[in-house]
């Protein structure tokens, strides 16, 4: 009784937070996929919540646009202002065609600016406890006996082994991207309002990421860093053609964009697949109750598993970007790694 009650109460929770494809089954419309697929993963002017009896209900974002002078309405009230959406979902002047200068607070923006403070509003009542509390005499509890292990695991076990004896300088960047991407991560996953924004699976945001790596690694770089890209230690010949510092310069762009492609595309997948599958329940309306029925079933017990699944996904991209970072970081130092080799 009590795993039926589950079943129930998931697929209660699908009916009012997905939109109505099924209708569109019932007057014979064919459903589709990709509308349905991207209209959940890609940016919007507006936060969709549900459907009710045709009617949508979403939650209207400022739109910021610079035409002519600073513009500022809500996405509801977009054609009173002269403005309207083109194909690709971008603001248009409804009168000359042109897309204005928009920097508009849309739903990644949004859900960005929700996570940031979620993790900001973390680790403040994390060092709040430590400012009230002697370590020495008593364990952390709460928010920070929650984060002080996952801290501690990674500075030591990741950071502190990749980076070197300097690791404490880069720490504070590593672990912020860390807690920033599981954060956004295990958002995107809550199917409901604060929750399910894309924001990881935007390339934008990930390319954002990969370049705050790519400025510490190079920035921060020592000199030995720079000479084993423009002088590396191999025969004259290669370096005077020039082949390898050629591979060099090469590698240090190549590095930051795995980096964005890896996240984007491990949780833009997850997402798709999710959606995916939870789609065949309303694909298969047509099909006869029996049909119907069991796909459904299989559906909800598919969906459950991806989303766990999906919780195991958004710590672990959270983990390799850091890990990869601090390699990163650690192969701009490399005198450290080798004097640390000689005194082991």
């Amino acid at each position: 009784m009590r795993g039926k009650r589950i079943v129930t109460l998931f697929l209660a929770i699908l009916a009012l937070l997905l939109p109505k494809p099924v209708s569109a089954t019932e007057e014979g419309e064919s459903l589709d996929m990709q509308h349905y697929l991207f209209g959940h993963i890609a940016d919007a002017h507006e936060w969709h919540i549900t459907e009710i009896n045709g009617r949508e209900i979403s939650i209207p974002l400022p739109c910021i646009v610079f035409d002519g002078g600073l513009k500022v309405f809500m996405s509801n009230r977009m054609e009173e202002n002269g403005y309207a959406l083109d194909a690709d979902g971008k603001i248009v002047n409804s009168t000359t065609g042109k897309r204005p200068l928009d920097i508009s607070i849309t739903k990644n923006v949004c859900g960005l600016l929700i996570d940031s403070l979620l993790l900001v509003v973390l680790i403040l009542l994390c060092a709040r406890w430590y400012r009230r509390h002697d370590v020495l005499k008593e364990a952390p509890t709460g928010i920070a006996g929650l984060l002080e292990p996952v801290i501690v695991t990674i500075e030591n076990d990741v950071i502190k082994d990749a980076v070197g004896p300097e690791y404490r300088k880069f720490s504070p960047y590593l672990l912020t991207a860390f807690f920033f991407i599981l954060i956004n991560n295990l958002m995107g996953i809550v199917p409901f309002f604060p929750g399910g924004a894309n924001i990881t699976g935007n390339i934008a945001v990930t390319m954002g990421l990969a370049l705050c790596t790519f400025l510490t690694v190079n920035i921060f770089g020592n000199r030995h860093y720079w000479k084993e890209i423009f002088w590396p230690d191999v025969p004259v010949f290669l370096k005077a053609i020039p082949i390898m510092p050629l591979i060099e310069i090469i590698g240090m762009f190549t590095k930051p964009f795995s980096l964005m492609v890896r996240l984007f595309a491990n949780i833009l997948a997850g997402h798709i697949m999710l959606l995916s599958t939870i789609a065949v329940i309303f694909l298969t309306v047509k099909l006869g109750p029996v049909i119907n029925g069991s796909l459904t079933l299989i559906s909800v017990l598919f969906g459950i598993f991806l989303d766990v699944l999906e919780m195991l996904v958004a710590f672990i991209q959270a983990y390799v970007f850091t890990m990869l970072s601090s390699v990163f970081i650690g192969l701009a130092h490399p005198q450290h790694h080798a004097e640390t080799s000689k005194t082991n």
